[in-house]
Order: structure tokens, then C-alpha cells, then sequence
């Protein structure tokens, strides 16, 4: 009786097992060798034919097998019926151990047949080892000493199967090496057909006969066939969880003892006869030195699924385990006995009386723990190291996850068919939903129906429980694809860190990045973008913050009030509120120092691509589709959003302002501009750069570098971009916005695009300078900021929009070669002015006169001059650097390219008295008074083209000017007797007779009054009468002043010093010295200036005699101004006298006459 104890108890603790739970599994032994020695041949009951039949089943005859003998010494290799294929299968040594020959003959190949008979004879011989009822008693004694250890299992009732139920489920636990092997060798045989499995058959057998998973008759099929019902079994459950509309559902003892199986034969891969038989070559090839046990070698075969050498049948074999470990963690059997201690420690599993519950699914338990590790609780290391296989897993093979393959299967079929492996279909899925939700996808989905939000749903749980944002190489697909980018770009972080994500993505769109690398990265931070806690660095600098000011809940938490993607934008709003109305925020609604630098990070890297923005993607998904369909470059997408500010819906418009009024304060979040500016930022505006705060100082600092050599296109074109940006609403120039929101609020309500507020506030800051008024409205910070962005605007004229509006088509048709930067555009438009439009012209002339009153806007001048400014200006007041440098013109240290410049704004000036403010002042009572006919007949916004500054010098010549305005006219006529172009009335009536008569001298660089002087020359050859009175004129204007006539004076210089040093200049009394001189015979002149003035004085005769006086003062001034001015003067006296004397005699005459009368 003691030699058949340890079968006994071995039989009745695989029964209990069985029949407790409804499966049992075990572990075969490694060595059989080693379990025969302990285990007797003989089983307690030999099996016969009457004992082979479930019940209410009738077997059929083994027919040629005998009756086994109940002597001890019974053996299956002494049966007719198996004695061939014993011989011919197994060795000889393990004929005398019945188990041993059990082992051999059904785990033979799968290709090798063994006669039926004793098929039958095998199977009926394994029934009777598992319903012998003496088997409990024994497992009590064998063990003892493991049911007293194990709480659980001593306080199970007696005689129901209990206890060696506890004792299967904690065997990792039972050192007893007697008991642990009659448990392991007796469960292999058990999990050799499923009808062999107490209980299995009476929950499962309508779900068997329903799927058609094999038939329930003993002898029907082979040990083989009946391994494959299990099997069967397995993928029906894995297959009912993705699928829709189920016809029958599988019931739920059913799944519970399909799972339980699963559970039972996680540790030993024998033990899955299904997957056993597939996978058998395949571990020989994979796993040949991997130890059976403790589910070793499922491992090895799950890493190397994806091998091309790996068999279609035992790949899908593992994918129907792997499948089953996602719906309960505990058919793995590493990873359920490596966190087990963690999910009792982190309360992962809450509700023990479900043990099919949410609980006990994969995604469930990954979840859980991840929380605790992303909120710094202990895990051991050995869990998480399961947790990043599993992890990978599910990364690996998509059709891992029932709810990607139910809802995303329209998808999949339509782009990523044949892509299953290594991650490749899951990140095909993600491109096309990525693609889909902008409208811009190839397939059919607008990514606004049900079905692709369920996708998108589903693909955002897995990532959620992958969770690769902690550790990129769970993301096989983006290791490969990144490999070489890690390798040279971050080789400096640790392997696995999760900082490698943040520096591929700080390298995207550089030279380092690879297409397919950028491809793979985009795809996957297009969901991790959506979910502020999948990024594991921002979640720990930020979970404080996000509690304290966003009310948020636990890592695994979710709350319909706060969305995980409506946290982050709570963090950002937080992060640069760093005033409100001018008040500084409470430190207790700031965000820490360490998250913000976070939340930078973040927004730097959502900058390099619109779609890893939730918030935008979801509010502009119709606007990128109606007006941003064709910019798919890098960074276009969000450019076109901003140029259509005003054409986008209400709340795509608030996202995008947002937006941008953020990038105002921190430009650095436009990664790509920053990129493009490096050399500049490094030249230039390092000092800003390198602070941690950016206030809007750095876009300052590039604005007005913009021009440096060291600015590349990419750069300018990015800030001149944000310029025009800036341009739609004033709190988008955050510094602007800062200084002047008060002053705004108060003088400028209801307005919100920048250029009005400028206009606005300019305006309100000329009128009380204007007045003078004793306290500016416009506060001085204000102020200072004003004249910043006047003089940003004047640089292109796309700043100031309603003078672009108004010249569009000029620019077109005039300077469509012309660039828009560095004020050469407005520059080509004052050159073309009188060709332009009206509407243009108009706006020009406006321009113009700002300018003019205020040259620090006149953006060519100040960069053409700086330099000159610095050397001759340095004291000058802002709005008089233009005089100053006209006082400076003629230095020999004057660059030329600055003269140039200054001639071209003389022209201007004189064209209109209005565009020379200087003169404008001086001549104010003079103007109105002599030349109001021409006022008259003038349009508020058209040049006089120079009849008021010509009516002013006429009367300079008579000399009835005031001295204020005398001043004036007389620098005018002084500079442009040098410069023929600096008298628009003689340019415009002499153009032609110039080019006839003076070409050469029109042609000569430097203008020095040759031109004019060619003109008096040929006066007798001009044809045109109204360019012969403009060249009267000024020989008429000369013998006013001898400065006017530079020829002359030349000339005459050394004359002048001689003999009319005493003589105050002007009113022509220098010239009247010099007539005088030339009459007396007494003073010798210079032969030059002798010869000029002759010639003077016959033009002047001349001129007296074309162009005769028009009025009085006209004569006197004839008369002041001749040669022959004594004569006439003494002719004029003698006459007088001759005239007084004849009336004199006259009235003498007529008095005696008189009273010669009244005496008669």
C-alpha cells in the first residue's frame, strides 16, 4: 500500500484541482527521468472499458486492447494495442514507467500517427488517473507541511476539490519538492484533452458544439485534435472582443474557464498543447537553451514573433496567447508573479469577488502601475521590468488591443493592409488619423464621423498604456526608424531616458533628422500631445501645479470638467500670466519655475507641427481644410491660419489669437524661426536670447537686426511674417500690448487692429505736443513703445496696411521687381509717384509728410545715414536731423551715398511747402498772405509741385518776405542754384530744352549750378515760354542775392572780400557793390568775375526787356537792382525838380492873373 501512496496522492491532487476550479494546469516535468523515479508504474485503478465513457456518453469498443490487470505490476507497454507503437516511438529505458510512456507516445510529432486502439487505451488510462476519489486524503498528507505555510489553502473546507485548487494556484509557492512534483507531472497529462479537465466540458460543451470547435464523443478525435478545441475555444474569446455585432456570445463560465486554463498553463509552455505542437520546431530553433518553467520560453518566443524564420501557425499561436495575457494579466505568468506584490501594494486590483473584472485586464494593470511610477511610488524593479515588455507588446502588434481591431478595421483595410509587423500597422493607423482629423487623409473619412473618433479613442488608450512618452524602445517601429538620429543627435542622454523624445523632437526638420525617423516621431507625439501626461518629465514637474490650479486627478484619472488635453492649455495660461491690468498675479496662481520651463518645452515642440496641437487641430479643422489645403511645408499650416486671421470662425480665431499672443511674449516657442535665426541671435541679440524670461525682447532684438549680414531669408521672411502678424491686433506685440493696454483702454476703445491703435495713439500724442499742453495724455512708457513700432512699421509697407491696400496694383505694375523689405518698396513708390494711382499718390503724400515732420520714420534715410547722423547729429533733436544734414551736405566727410539720399528728400520738400515743415512754420503768415490764388486752386493731398515755394521766391526777389521766411527762401534758392532737380517748376517747364541745350551738363554726378548756368547761357535759344520765364526768373532772383547765382559768386569771391566786405549780405546789396565797382574805373575786378558780371548785366537787360515790369514794385526793384541805378535816381530827382520848378513859375504866373482880375 505505501508503494502506491505517491500516485495516489498525486492523482487525487490533479482531480481536486480540476474539478475545483473547472481546469486545472501544472507544469510537466523537465525530467522524466526524474519524476519516474518518485512515481510508481501502476496506477490504483487499471483502466477499463466500462470506465472510458463521460457521462451520458457511450464509448465505443477499444477494440485489440485487453483488460488491464489490477496486479501492481500492470504496464501500458505489456497492451497489444500500443506495443508497436512503442517500439517504434519511444526508448526502451522508459518502457517499465507507465508515465514515461504516457509522455512519449503524446507529445510525439504532430506528422506521426499511433493506431487508435491505443489512442483509446491512452486516453481511457489518463481518466482513471483523474477521477480516483482517494487523492485528497493523500495530497493532505504529501502536503502537509505546504498546507500549513500557505494561509489560504488551510482554511479551505475539506472534500469539495478546494484545497488542491489553493494548492495548483500557489505552487510557486510549495518548497516541498515531493508535493511539487507530483502537482507538475500530473497536470502535463491533464492538459493532454480538454475532456480531461474536471468540470471543463459540462460549462463549455454548448459553446463547443456551437463554434463547431470539435466533438465532445470519446474517440472521435486524436490527443492532438483535442488540444485544438481549447485552441478553438481561445480564439473565439479573443475574437468576440472585436466584433461589433456578436451572434452568440460565449457564456461566461464558459470565458471564465477558457481564461482560467490559460492562467493555469502560463508557466510552462507544454501545458498549451495547442501552442505546444505548433511552436515545437520553432523553440528548437528560437529557444533551444531557454528553460522550461515559469513561462521562459512563451517570452522568448513572444521576442522573436516577428522573425522572418518564425512559422505563420506558430505566430498565430502566440497571438491568440498574447491576446488572451490583454484580456487578463494573469495568463502570463512572469508578469502576474512579478507585480503581484505591486498590485496589492498600489491597490491595482479593488474588487476581488470579480476576478474577471476590469481589474484583471491588461491595460487595466499597466494603467495602475504606471500611475504609481509616474507619482514616484515605489514599483519593483522586476515589475516594471515586466511591464516594458508587455508594454512593447502591445506597441508591436496592434491586433493585440480588441477595440483598435472593432473599430479601426475601415482603416486598416484601407491603408494598411499588409503592414502587421513590428509596430508598422499601428503607426499606419496613427499617420491616417492623423491625416483624417485635418481633412487632408486619402481616404474617404473627413475624420468627423463616429467611427474614426472611435479609432482615434482607441488608438489613444493604447498609447495611454503603452505608454511609449517614458521610453521611446517600447516603440519598436520609431527605435528602428530613429536609431541613427539617437546614435549622432542625442547621443548624450541616457538609453531609455525619456528626454531621447524631447531631443528628436528639438531635431526635427534639421539636417540630422531622416525622413522616416520624422515620420514615426510626428505620428506618435500626435497623440501624446493630446494627453499632458503621457509626456512622464512634464507630468512630474507639473502634477503640483496641475492639482493646485487645473483641479486635476490622478495619472489614470480622468474628469469631464478638465480632458487631459484641456490641462495643458490651463498650464500655459498660467505660465505667462505674469501681470493683469497692471497688477502683479499672486504667487499662489503661478506656475512653478520648473514646470514652466516644461511647459516651454512643450510649446517649442507643439510649434514645429499644427497637428500636434489638440486645441487648434480641433477648432481649425475646417479652416485648414477651406484655406490651408495646399501648405503642407514645415510650419506653413499655422502661417496661413494667422494670414486669415480675420476669415476664421469664431473659435478657430480666439485658438490661433491665443496663439500668437503667446509667441509675442515668447517667440522662442516658434522653434523653426529660432532655428532659422542662429546666426543672427548669436551675432546680434545673445544677451536677450540667453535670458529665461522672454518679454517680446528677442522678436525687438531681430526686428531690428533684420538687415545684418549675417540674416538669412528663412529668417527675415519668418519675422517679417510675425511683423505683418502683429499687424491684426496690438496684443499681439506683447511689449506694445504691456506698455500701452491702459493708455488703449482709455484713448483708443473699441479698437483693436495695431496700425489703428498707432495711428490712434500718434495722433493723440502730436495734437498735445501740438498744443503744448502741460501733461501728455499718452503716459511716457507708452510713448516710448509708440515710437518703436512706428519706426518697425516704416520698414515695409506691408506693416501699414492701408497703404499696401491702396498701391497694390502700382507695386505690380511699377516695381514688381522690387523687394518688400528695407523700405525699398515705399522707396520705388516716392521715385514712381507721379505715375502712381490716385488713391496711391494720395497715401504716398501722406507718408511723405509724416516724414518729413518727423524723419526718424523715414526708414531709408535713417539707414542710409546712420553713420553720417552719428558724426554731424549726435546733439540734433530727433525731428531736425534732416536739417542737420542738410546744414552737413556739402562736407568733404559727407558720404556720398547719404548725399544722394538727402538730395532726394530736398526734391521732395520742394516740391510742396507743406512736405518741408521747417518752412512750413517760418512762411506761415507769408504764405496765405502772396500766395493764396495758389492755395485756392490746391487738393488737400497733391503736391504743388513747387508753385508755392516759387511765389515765395518771387516776393524774396522783391523783397517784401519776412525775415523768419527770408531765411528760408533764401536756403532754398541758395541750394537749388546748385541743383537744377531742386526746382520742380524749373524741372517740370525745362526738361526738354535741358536735354536739348545741357545734356552734358545734366549728365555730370555733382550738380554745382552748371545746369542753370547753361540754361542763362542759351537763353536766346529756348524755344519753350515757359521755360524761358523760369529762367528770368532766376536771373531776376539772383540780382537779389548774390548766393543765389553760385557761378557768379565763385567768381567773385575774392572780389566780395575785397571790396564788399562791409556790406551785409542779401537784398541785393552785395550785388549792388560789385556794379558799383565794375563802373569804377578806379577798382580792378578779377577778370572772371568782370566777365560774369558783364554777361549779368546783358541778361538782366535783356530779361528787362522780354519780361517788362509788371507793377511798381517790380519797376522800383528794375530800378534798385540796374547798373545804371545812380543815373536813373538822378534823372528821376532832376526831373522832379524841373517839374517843381515849372509849377512853381507856373502858379506865380496864375496868381498875378488872378489879381489883375479882382483889381478891375
Amino acid at each position: 500500500m505505501a508503494a502506491y501512496r505517491p500516485a495516489e496522492l498525486l492523482l487525487l491532487l490533479t482531480c481536486v484541482s480540476l474539478c475545483g476550479f473547472g481546469s486545472v494546469c501544472g507544469i510537466k516535468a523537465a525530467n522524466n527521468g526524474a519524476a519516474a523515479e518518485n512515481l510508481p508504474a501502476d496506477p490504483p485503478n487499471p483502466p477499463g472499458p466500462q470506465e472510458a465513457d463521460p457521462p451520458g456518453r457511450e464509448a465505443p469498443p477499444a477494440a485489440g486492447a485487453s483488460q488491464p490487470r489490477r496486479a501492481a505490476g500492470w504496464k501500458l507497454s505489456e497492451e497489444a494495442a500500443c506495443r508497436d507503437d512503442l517500439a517504434r516511438l519511444c526508448p526502451r529505458h522508459t518502457w517499465t514507467n507507465n508515465l514515461a510512456v504516457l509522455d512519449c507516445l503524446q507529445d510525439r510529432k504532430e506528422e506521426t500517427e499511433i493506431a487508435a486502439d491505443c489512442n483509446h487505451l491512452l486516453w481511457n488510462y489518463k481518466l482513471n488517473l483523474t477521477t480516483d476519489p482517494k487523492f485528497e486524503s493523500v495530497a493532505l498528507e504529501v502536503c502537509k507541511s505546504s498546507i500549513s505555510e500557505i494561509k489560504e489553502c488551510n482554511e479551505e473546507e475539506r472534500g469539495r476539490g478546494f484545497l488542491v485548487s489553493c494548492l495548483v494556484d500557489h505552487r510557486g509557492n510549495i518548497s516541498e519538492y515531493q508535493c511539487n512534483q507530483y502537482i507538475t507531472k500530473m497536470t502535463g497529462i491533464v492538459f493532454s484533452d480538454y475532456r480531461l479537465i474536471c468540470g471543463f466540458m459540462d460549462k463549455c460543451r454548448e459553446d463547443i458544439n456551437f463554434l463547431r470547435c470539435g466533438s465532445v464523443s470519446v474517440g472521435h478525435k486524436d490527443v492532438h485534435s483535442q488540444g485544438e478545441v481549447i485552441s478553438c475555444l481561445e480564439k473565439a474569446l479573443v475574437r468576440e472582443a472585436e466584433q461589433q455585432e456578436r451572434a452568440r456570445p460565449i457564456r461566461e463560465e464558459c470565458q471564465k474557464a477558457i481564461l482560467r486554463v490559460a492562467e493555469l498553463s502560463s508557466d510552462d509552455f507544454h501545458l498549451d498543447h495547442h501552442l505546444y505542437f505548433s511552436c515545437r520546431d520553432d523553440r528548437e530553433r528560437f529557444c533551444q537553451n531557454t528553460q522550461a518553467g515559469e513561462g521562459k520560453v512563451y517570452k522568448c518566443l513572444f521576442n522573436h514573433k516577428f522573425e522572418e524564420a518564425m512559422s505563420e501557425k506558430c505566430r498565430d499561436a502566440l497571438t491568440t496567447r498574447q491576446k488572451l495575457i490583454s484580456q487578463d494579466y494573469r495568463v502570463s505568468y512572469s508578469l502576474a508573479k512579478a507585480c503581484k506584490a505591486d498590485l496589492r501594494k498600489q491597490r491595482c486590483s479593488l474588487d476581488s469577488s470579480l476576478p474577471r473584472a476590469r481589474e484583471a485586464r491588461l491595460s487595466f494593470l499597466l494603467l495602475c502601475l504606471e500611475a504609481a511610477v509616474h507619482r514616484g511610488r515605489p514599483v519593483s524593479g522586476e515589475c516594471q521590468g515586466e511591464m516594458l515588455d508587455y508594454r512593447r507588446m502591445l506597441m508591436e502588434d496592434f491586433s493585440l488591443s480588441p477595440e483598435i481591431v472593432l473599430h479601426c478595421r475601415s482603416e486598416i483595410e484601407a491603408h494598411c493592409s499588409g503592414l502587421h509587423r513590428k509596430g508598422r500597422t499601428l503607426h499606419c493607423l496613427m499617420r491616417a488619423g492623423r491625416a483624417e482629423r485635418t481633412g487632408t487623409g486619402t481616404g474617404t473619412g473627413t475624420g468627423t464621423g463616429t467611427g474614426d473618433s472611435l479609432c482615434q479613442s482607441a488608438l489613444q488608450t493604447l498609447v495611454q498604456s503603452a505608454d511609449p512618452g517614458a521610453d521611446y524602445r517600447i516603440d519598436r517601429a520609431l527605435n528602428e526608424a530613429c536609431e541613427s538620429v539617437i546614435q549622432t543627435a542625442c547621443k548624450h542622454i541616457r538609453n531609455g531616458d525619456p528626454m531621447i523624445l524631447s531631443c528628436l523632437m528639438e531635431h526635427l526638420y534639421t539636417e540630422k533628422m531622416v525622413e522616416e525617423c520624422e515620420q514615426r516621431l510626428l505620428e506618435l507625439q500626435y497623440f501624446i500631445s493630446r494627453d499632458w501626461k503621457l509626456d512622464p518629465v512634464l507630468y512630474k514637474k507639473c502634477q503640483g501645479d496641475a492639482a493646485r490650479l487645473c483641479h486635476t486627478h490622478g495619472w489614470n484619472e480622468t474628469s469631464e470638467l478638465m480632458p487631459p488635453g484641456a490641462v495643458f492649455s490651463c498650464l500655459y495660461r498660467h505660465a505667462y500670466r505674469t501681470e493683469e491690468q497692471g497688477r502683479r498675479v499672486r504667487p499662489r496662481v503661478q506656475l512653478s519655475r520648473d514646470c514652466k520651463v516644461e511647459v516651454q518645452r512643450i510649446l517649442h515642440q507643439r510649434a514645429l507641427d499644427v497637428k500636434l496641437d489638440p486645441e487648434l487641430q480641433k477648432r481649425c479643422m475646417t479652416d485648414l481644410g477651406k484655406w490651408c489645403s495646399e501648405k503642407t511645408d514645415t510650419g506653413q499650416e499655422l502661417e496661413c491660419l494667422q494670414d486669415h486671421l480675420e476669415d476664421l470662425v469664431s473659435g478657430c480665431r480666439d485658438v490661433v489669437g491665443n496663439l500668437t499672443e503667446l509667441e509675442s511674449e515668447d517667440i522662442q516657442i516658434e522653434a523653426l524661426l529660432i532655428r532659422a535665426c542662429e546666426p543672427v541671435i548669436q551675432a546680434h541679440c545673445h544677451d536677450v536670447a540667453d535670458n529665461q524670461v522672454d518679454t517680446g525682447d528677442l522678436m525687438e532684438c531681430l526686428v531690428q537686426n533684420k538687415h545684418q549680414k549675417e540674416m538669412n531669408d528663412k529668417c527675415s521672411v519668418g519675422v517679417t511674417h510675425f511683423q505683418l502678424v502683429q499687424m491684426k491686433d496690438f496684443r499681439f506685440s506683447y511689449k506694445f500690448k504691456m506698455a500701452c493696454k491702459e493708455d488703449v483702454l482709455r484713448l483708443c476703445p473699441n479698437i483693436k487692429k495695431k496700425v489703428d491703435v498707432v495711428i490712434c495713439l500718434s495722433t493723440t500724442v502730436r495734437n498735445d505736443t501740438l498744443q503744448e499742453v502741460k501733461e501728455q495724455r499718452v503716459s511716457l512708457k507708452c510713448r516710448k513703445q509708440l515710437r518703436v513700432e512706428e519706426l518697425e512699421m516704416s520698414e515695409d509697407i506691408r506693416l501699414e496696411p492701408e497703404l499696401y491696400d491702396s498701391c497694390k496694383a502700382d507695386i505690380s505694375r511699377l516695381c514688381s521687381n522690387v523687394a518688400f523689405g528695407n523700405a525699398q518698396m515705399i522707396e520705388c513708390l516716392k521715385e514712381q509717384k507721379k505715375q502712381l494711382s490716385q488713391r496711391c499718390h494720395q497715401r504716398i503724400f501722406r507718408l511723405q509728410e509724416e516724414e518729413m515732420s518727423d524723419p526718424e520714420l523715414d526708414y531709408q534715410l535713417m539707414r542710409v545715414c546712420k553713420q553720417m547722423i552719428k558724426r554731424f547729429c549726435t546733439e540734433a533733436d530727433a525731428r531736425n536731423v534732416l536739417q542737420c544734414l542738410k546744414q552737413n551736405k556739402n562736407s568733404e566727410l559727407m558720404d556720398p551715398k547719404c548725399k544722394q539720399m538727402i538730395t532726394k528728400r530736398q526734391i521732395t520738400q520742394n516740391t510742396d511747402y507743406r512736405l518741408n515743415p521747417v518752412l512750413r512754420k517760418a512762411c506761415r503768415a507769408d504764405i496765405p498772405k502772396f500766395c493764396q490764388s495758389i492755395l485756392n486752386r490746391a487738393s488737400e493731398d497733391s503736391e504743388l509741385e513747387g508753385q508755392v515755394i516759387a511765389c515765395l521766391k518771387l516776393k524774396y526777389a522783391d523783397q517784401r518776405l519776412s525775415p523768419d521766411c527770408e531765411d528760408q527762401i533764401r536756403v532754398i534758392l541758395q541750394e537749388s542754384a546748385l541743383d537744377y532737380r531742386l526746382d520742380p517748376q524749373l524741372q517740370m517747364h525745362c526738361t526738354e530744352e535741358i536735354s536739348r541745350l545741357c545734356a552734358e551738363e545734366a549728365a555730370a554726378q555733382e550738380q554745382t549750378g552748371q545746369v542753370e548756368e547753361c540754361l542763362k547761357v542759351n537763353l536766346l535759344k529756348i524755344k519753350q515760354e515757359a521755360c524761358k520765364k523760369e529762367v528770368l526768373n532766376m536771373l531776376k532772383e539772383s540780382k537779389a542775392d548774390i548766393f543765389v547765382d553760385p557761378v557768379l559768386h565763385t567768381a567773385c569771391a575774392l572780389d566780395l572780400k575785397h571790396h564788399c566786405a562791409a556790406i551785409a549780405p542779401g537784398r541785393g546789396r552785395q550785388m549792388s557793390c560789385l556794379m558799383e565797382a565794375l563802373q569804377d574805373k578806379r577798382v580792378r575786378l578779377q577778370p572772371e568775375c568782370k566777365k560774369r558780371l558783364q554777361d549779368r548785366i546783358d541778361m538782366w537787360s535783356y530779361a528787362a526787356k522780354v519780361a517788362p515790369a509788371e507793377g511798381f514794385s517790380d519797376l522800383a526793384m528794375q530800378v534798385m537792382t540796374s547798373p545804371s541805378k545812380n543815373y536813373i535816381l538822378f534823372m528821376v530827382a532832376l526831373s522832379v525838380c524841373v517839374l517843381f520848378l515849372v509849377g512853381l513859375l507856373c502858379g506865380r504866373i496864375t496868381k498875378r492873373v488872378t489879381r489883375e482880375l479882382k483889381d478891375r
